[in-house]
């Protein structure tokens, strides 16, 4: 018997929507897949405020916590959503017994390491090929 996946909620729909706007198709995650990681034990999602169509989904476990993606709408950054998404997942996770946030970035995307480093963030490492088209990843962590 071969099993369906399960439908998507809604907010993994809106989810998937927001990520489609934010990465270039070979790193978007669609509804199941945002579905998928909301139904694992420690995630939360910490939405952009007002209209502003972004978040951040993150897993905590034990001390220490992941953030697995973050999306700003483009038509929406450089407005300090981020910043602000950044500063509310930390303060969340951190409250969640997390001393250490960890995060991989495609070594090209400058803005959001920038946005990193300007948060406390410092690189621990590199993935070779992390990526589907071959790029790398800085992993990134911060001491919270």
């Amino acid at each position: 018997m071969t099993l369906s996946p399960r439908p998507a909620g809604a907010q993994a729909t809106l989810l998937a929507h927001i990520h489609a706007r934010a990465f270039p198709p070979t790193h978007r995650w669609d509804a199941q897949a945002m579905q998928a990681l909301l139904d694992m034990p420690g995630v939360c999602v910490v939405m952009a405020a007002g209209d502003a169509p972004g978040f951040i989904m993150a897993r905590t476990l034990f001390d220490e916590a992941e953030i697995l993606t973050f999306a700003v709408d483009p038509a929406w950054q450089r407005r300090g959503i981020g910043r602000d998404l950044l500063a509310r997942c930390t303060r969340q996770v951190g409250e969640a017994g997390a001393r250490t946030l960890f995060l991989e970035v495609a070594m090209d995307n400058v803005p959001a390491m920038g946005l990193y480093r300007a948060n406390g963030f410092a690189q621990a490492g590199i993935r070779r090929h992390y990526y589907p088209d071959g790029m790398d990843a800085c992993v990134m962590r911060r001491v919270i």
